[in-house]
Order: C-alpha cells, then structure tokens, then sequence
C-alpha cells in the first residue's frame, strides 16, 4: 500500500458532465504505485487500434470528448488515462511527490499493464511534455502521433508567457479552475467549465495542478532534461511512424512558433492543420482535428 497521503474527488463530482458519459475503470496496483488509485476510460474492440490520449494541466480525460468519439465512430479503440492529481485518479496532498519522472514512471506502468500496443500517441500540453518521451522507450508499441500545441524540454527556457503562468500558478495555491478554462477557451460553456473544476473541489486536490508549470524542463539542470534530448533524438532520427499536427493558433503559451520548431523535430511531419481560433486547448476544437487526422492516416 502506498504511504502517501491522497486524496479521491467524491464521484458525484463527476454526475451530468455534459457529454462525459463514458465508464471509469481503475486499477490500485501500479507497479511502483502501488495503493494510488488510477483511473482510465477504455473504451471500443479491445483488439483494435489503440488511440492513447493524454492530457495536459490543469485537464483531465474530459478534455478529449469531442475527439473520442470520432476515433470511436470508426471502430477504434481509445484510451484516456487521468494522470495521478487530476481527474477521477488519486491526488497525493504534498506538493513534492509530484515531478517529472514520477508521472513519467506511472505513465509507463500504465503502458506496460494494458500491454498497449498499435498506439497513436495522441498528446498536448503536458500530455506531450511526457507523452513525447515515451514512444522511445517502447518503439514497437506506437505507430501514429497525434500532437498538438505542446513541446519538449530541453533545459532551452520558456516564451514570456510560459514564464507568467508559471509564475501565477506558483503564487495561486487554489486555482480557479473553471474560470480558467473559460478565459482560455471562451467557446466553453458554464457547465464544460465547471467539468473540468469537477475533479479539485478544494485546495488540497489541487497539488499536481500547482506543480506542473514548475516542472516543465526550461533550465539545463532540470530533472527531465536529459529525457527531453534523447526523446528529440529519437523523433528526428528514429521515428518512422505516421504523424499529423494540429495547431491552435491562439494558444499565448505553446503556440505557432514552438509548433514549427516541433514540427522540426518530428521526422516526415506534414504541414500542420492550423485552428485559427483555437486556443491552448485546441481539443475544444477536436471533432475536425480527430477527422482530418483519421484521413490522414487513411483509417
């Protein structure tokens, strides 16, 4: 059992999201993990391309439904882990059980307990701040990406308006994470905004959510670091899978120009499909994006 103090969000958090209608399964066993409760949605033919879609800060698995049900429509799989401190997975209270190789780790557990294999990596923000640098560990097990306005870190700094939301989130302990999200993403309504708040009903559930920014590797002597340059390694030499990029064009943190540079790194990635009033959160745009993509990958 684990020894760190956790919390669960209280599942009638998570009644009548709108849209959101899609059975949690959990496993408590982790290797590594033991006693935190992960939860995931998993849902299509188990024998089907697997679509791994993995969030970002301060999201959860709620941010993809607009995308998983395309992939759905026809007939693939999709897998859509919450990352421990967000969504219906446990959240340690300490702020410091949170860094980069601890999510990375669980991630990978993860991975290895479905035994995942097919997968089209689907990733933004931190999903790809992770996600990006899992593909190279398990080179036979993915085969397509799909990644939108996020990056890796490489210890090279950050754009201003990374550094501001690091600097907010560092002095802004109970996040308002729904009007957040409305600022972020005027389209949303009252109610999507307040889903993504469902699962941080106080300040004590919201310790992953305040340690992401400070985790993101801007500095040479960040853990992180060095699995960010293997992993830009890895995509510009070794990677010979399918890739489609999706840019949401008014995204202030992870936007146009990180995307060309990631565009740079991925080996034989196409122009990218541009939402030109999408923002961070371009899944909000996703219907399209999830279409264009599976067109792209003539699935």
């Amino acid at each position: 059992m684990s020894t760190l103090k956790s919390v669960r969000t209280p599942e009638e958090r998570f009644e009548n999201l709108p849209d959101w209608d899609y059975a949690p399964s959990y496993i408590d066993d982790l290797e590594g993990y033991e006693g935190l409760r992960w939860a995931y949605v998993d849902e299509g033919p188990k024998d089907a391309p697997v679509f791994l879609c993995l969030h970002g800060e301060p999201s959860w698995g709620y941010l993809y439904r607009k995308m998983a049900p395309v992939f759905l429509k026809a007939g693939y799989r999709v897998v859509i882990p919450d990352m421990f401190g967000f969504g219906r997975s446990d959240k340690p209270v300490d702020d410091a059980v949170y860094t980069f190789h601890w999510h990375r780790g669980a991630l990978k557990a993860f991975i290895e307990r479905m035994d995942l294999a097919d997968v089209c990596l689907v990733c933004q923000d931190w999903g790809g701040v992770l996600g990006l640098t899992l593909p190279m560990d398990y080179p036979d097990r993915f085969k397509r990406l799909i990644v939108m306005n996020t990056a890796i870190g490489i210890g090279k700094g950050a754009s201003e308006g990374f550094i501001a939301w690091r600097d907010f989130m560092a002095n802004t302990p109970d996040l308002d994470v729904a009007g957040l999200m409305k600022r972020a993403t005027p389209i949303l309504s009252d109610e999507e905004a307040a889903a993504y708040a469902a699962p941080f009903p106080r300040a004590e559930y919201k310790a992953g959510v305040r340690r992401f920014p400070a985790l993101v590797p801007i500095t040479p002597d960040m853990d992180g670091v060095q699995t960010g340059l293997k992993a830009v390694k890895f995509w510009s030499e070794d990677w010979t899978g399918d890739s489609f990029m999706a840019v949401g064009m008014q995204d202030p943190v992870l936007g146009p120009d990180t995307m060309a540079w990631m565009r740079s790194v991925i080996n034989g990635c196409p122009e990218p499909m541009e939402i030109a009033k999408g923002g961070h959160f371009v899944q909000e745009w996703g219907a399209p994006i999830a279409e264009a993509a599976l067109k792209h990958f003539k699935l």
